[in-house]
């Protein structure tokens, strides 16, 4: 068990460096979706099967929402946006193994602070929040920001779901994540029809 955890611990290293680095955001939401695969499996570590199922069936659901926005924006891609490896992106590697030692250095003595979290668990979850104010850091556009914004908030929820198992507070985070979804599309839809008003103008 403890290897399976530690091998989705990796699988989160990869979604995350992969959202960060490339502009297509199909890929992006595809990695997202894989990510809270881990996020649910960390979390089961321990809360309940169904608290755990809660988390990955909002999670997918955002992704949904984000993606069907997305998928209507009609004129919204442009050739920056479908590169997968855009300028920079080796920058942004070496930004990513910075967060993923500080972590790692991180982990053990958050362990021996709190015992009984798992070094996995926090691995996992300081990663996700490291990666998450990274790619917040690195992006003005809005669908990259809500993808930061969750990000982070998923490390949080691995974190927090080792000490609080709450269902209330379980299902208060899924409404969270939610209207961040509901808000990064309404952003993106926003956004859109500015530019085409200013285009017009």
């Amino acid at each position: 068990m403890n290897m399976i955890a530690w091998i989705i611990v990796g699988l989160m290293l990869v979604t995350s460096t992969v959202i960060l680095i490339n502009y297509d955001w199909r890929v992006s939401l595809g990695a997202l979706g894989a990510q809270y695969l881990g996020v649910f499996f960390l979390s089961t570590q321990h809360l309940p099967f169904i608290m755990g199922a809660v988390k990955l069936i909002a999670g997918w659901m955002v992704v949904a929402v984000l993606g069907m926005t997305r998928l209507g924006l009609s004129g919204a891609d442009n050739k920056s946006e479908e590169t997968f490896l855009p300028r920079g992106q080796w920058f942004r590697v070496i930004l990513v193994g910075v967060i993923a030692l500080m972590a790692a250095g991180s982990t053990t003595r958050i362990e021996e602070t709190i015992p009984g979290l798992g070094l996995q668990v926090v691995a996992g979850g300081l990663f996700l929040i490291g990666s998450g104010i990274l790619q917040l850091g690195v992006t003005s556009d809005v669908l990259r920001i809500t993808l930061g914004l969750l990000t982070m908030l998923a490390g949080f929820e691995i974190i927090y779901a080792a000490v609080e198992s709450s269902v209330l507070v379980t299902g208060l985070l899924a409404v969270v994540n939610l209207g961040l979804g509901l808000t990064g599309s309404y952003l993106l839809i926003s956004g859109a029809f500015t530019s085409e008003e200013y285009e017009e103008a």
